[in-house]
């Protein structure tokens, strides 16, 4: 569960989302703050149970997540904040590029998920060769009907037009290996928000989306 007043406090940051604002609202931002570190811990604590290689990282909660004030030196949007809270729980943590488990506390527009978005070259064509050695264990994972009733499927914000190198148009799983990257999401309404049940549901969530994560880091850790 989440507390009220820290939606309210990602509401009201992105109609005021600028420095004075910010600074006269610092307490409710750090209250804010403490609640979804909070929040963290606890589904950290409940991924531990059926992943191994999260619970061997001991993450820290405050470094799973995503720093309030943005990187404006490239982006046309020169809004100094971030108007929601986001944490990429994964093995190694958050700078390394394992696959893992997300939660975006946008009020709105919150989701979770698991999987790995927009990896680095290289890291991208080692779950490329993953999925080309380990078909049947892949097409098993993706087709699973637990995890296509929990998320509906695997997705991919965006793949190549042609096959990529190294491998031939005719090879069987070739929608698959043009894909940039992999995951499962879900939305949350603001009223899931507020429920109790929210870190069961979520971390329910992550244990579906674990065995997508866990074949994803195979060529990475080992796992």
């Amino acid at each position: 569960m989440i507390q009220k007043e820290t939606i309210q406090f990602l509401y009201d940051l992105r109609d005021n989302n600028h420095k004075e604002w910010f600074d006269a609202n610092r307490k409710v931002y750090e209250a804010a703050r403490k609640d979804f570190i909070a929040f963290v811990a606890r589904i950290i604590e409940g991924i531990q149970s059926f992943d191994e290689s999260v619970a061997e990282s001991q993450l820290d909660p405050k470094k799973t997540m995503m720093r309030i004030n943005r990187d404006i030196r490239f982006s046309k949007d020169k809004t100094p904040y971030n108007s929601h809270l986001f944490t990429y729980i994964n093995p190694g943590g958050r700078k390394t590029p394992t696959a893992g488990y997300f939660f975006s506390l946008d009020p709105g527009s919150a989701f979770c998920g698991a999987g790995t978005y927009k990896p680095p070259t290289d890291t991208l064509n080692q779950i490329r060769q993953e999925i080309d050695f380990n078909p049947d264990s892949w097409l098993a994972i993706v087709d699973d009907a637990g995890l296509r009733a929990q998320f509906e499927s695997v997705i991919s914000s965006e793949q190549l037009s042609r096959p990529p190198k190294g491998y031939e148009k005719d090879n069987p799983l070739l929608d698959w290996l043009k894909r940039k990257d992999f995951y499962v999401k879900r939305d949350i309404s603001d009223k899931e928000l507020l429920d109790p049940a929210l870190a069961d549901r979520v971390v329910e969530d992550f244990r579906v989306g674990s065995k997508l994560v866990k074949f994803l880091n195979q060529s990475l850790i080992g796992g």
